[in-house]
């Protein structure tokens, strides 16, 4: 028997750090040296026999399950001692890659800029971005947009990013991918791609993309599976759609798709525009929940990934697992910033990487610095036992919601502000049916 890695997984020895690391579809992991030296004989049962000696070979593959998909994982420092000798933390472990904003589609929940007109660096420039990432630390890319096809140096970029053994994850909404494209992608080394679908019912669906798409990313989906690349498939949830959880979980599996991830709207961008018409009643919360909980349990392997939403239990999500600790955002003009929504925030001044270095934007800059650690926290964040755990929420949910990026999130039930989010979770109770007027989208 032999244990393998799960399908889109990748193990490195990661040179920035030292150690060992699995680069998965959405996440590294850091690992310890027991668990290295387990991944790396979990192809040979003679080395694991040895290992576990008098010990049923069903246990050493729940062992090992375990490992790949769980444990062995270093702690993440939120704190940037400046060490003699050392590297210093944190240093990130993803880039997103927002390559454009240009994209077929017309989803009312998108999150990016409402004003999307902006200059594109160039193939070099991204080149030299890359370089400078892995020299970082960084080891997944994530290549997204808009949409990333839209760019005709894909390819180029994909084949630089992977001869320095970068994770690629090609996010998209598959519109303009080709049997001939996706050949050239994973020939250049593309590690995963991220498929987003609307809905499991055609019609809804396209309502929602704005055109019809849905057949088509049935086609794409198929093309990816049948290339050999692993798929995972990205669903936004909103009132519309989000009482059909288990079906459209049972879509996408049917799709191929390896990874699910049903994640409620973000109020950023267009989503915050239309948030009015995308945000669901508590009452459809809770039945998703419920929903997600019973397709997981029932997922045949397949990996489901359920996102909670924002508002509704009092508890804020981590902001990017802790602003300028892991993560790190490079808009198609080049601008730096800590997430992808930091845009938002009117005195963030954020670096370029026409001006600067990625590391002087990471460790000098103000966007990066701001909001890093905890020592800027107010009350009644500063003395909270879970101050590392949700870092205070989302700065830029804070500044949508009071105006101010350093308050505690509304969504937090210890805020000050917090009734302004039970007003519009009340608010959701009312009915809105498709078809709706979403705010016309008129990105090119």
């Amino acid at each position: 028997m032999t244990y393998g890695l799960p399908a889109g997984t990748r193990f490195v020895f990661d040179q920035a750090r030292q150690q060992h690391a699995l680069l998965e579809p959405e996440g590294v992991r850091l690992l310890n040296e027991t668990a290295a030296a387990i991944v790396e004989a979990a192809g040979d049962p003679a080395v694991l026999a040895a290992w576990f000696d008098s010990v049923d070979e069903t246990e050493v593959a729940s062992v090992v399950a375990e490992l790949l998909t769980q444990g062995g994982t270093r702690p993440v420092p939120q704190t940037a001692p400046a060490t003699p000798g050392h590297r210093p933390e944190p240093t990130p472990f993803g880039l997103l890659a927002e390559l454009t904003y240009r994209c077929p589609l017309r989803c009312p929940y998108c999150s990016n800029p409402v004003d999307p007109r902006t200059s594109e660096v160039d193939t070099g420039t991204w080149l030299r971005v890359i370089d400078e990432a892995r020299e970082l630390g960084v080891l997944q890319l994530h290549l997204s947009g808009g949409e990333p096809l839209a760019r005709r140096d894909l390819t180029e970029i994909v084949r630089h990013a992977a001869t320095l053994s970068i994770y690629t994850n090609l996010v998209t909404s598959g519109i303009g991918l080709t049997a001939q494209r996706l050949a050239s992608l994973r020939d250049a080394g593309l590690d995963h791609v991220q498929l987003s679908i609307q809905d499991s019912r055609a019609p809804e669906a396209d309502t929602i993309a704005g055109i019809k798409a849905h057949e088509r990313k049935r086609a794409v989906a198929k093309m990816v599976c049948d290339g050999g690349l692993p798929l995972s498939v990205n669903v936004v949830l909103h009132r519309h759609n989000v009482d059909r959880l288990a079906e459209i979980a049972s879509y996408a599996a049917s799709l191929g798709a390896q990874r699910i991830e049903l994640a409620h709207t973000q109020y950023y961008g267009w989503g915050l525009l239309n948030r009015q018409w995308l945000l669901p009643s508590r009452d459809q919360v809770e039945r998703a929940e419920a929903a997600a909980a019973q397709a997981m349990a029932r997922s045949d392997g397949v990996d489901i990934v359920y996102v909670r939403p924002d508002y509704y239990d009092g508890v804020p999500k981590p902001c990017m697992n802790g602003w300028g600790s892991r993560q790190l955002v490079v808009t198609p003009s080049g601008d730096v910033l800590p997430c992808p929504a930091a845009s938002v925030l009117p005195d963030l001044l954020p670096g370029n990487v026409l001006d600067s270095s990625l590391a002087d934007i990471w460790y000098s800059s103000d966007a990066f610095n701001r909001f890093r650690g905890t020592s800027w926290m107010p009350q009644p964040c500063r003395s909270c036992p879970r101050k590392e755990v949700d870092f205070g929420g989302c700065r830029c949910q804070a500044f949508q919601l009071t105006g101010d990026p350093a308050a505690t999130d509304p969504a937090c039930a210890l805020s000050p502000q917090h009734d302004r989010v039970v007003e519009l979770v009340a608010a959701a109770a009312a009915p809105v049916s498709l078809p709706v007027s979403f705010l016309p989208r008129r990105l090119s």
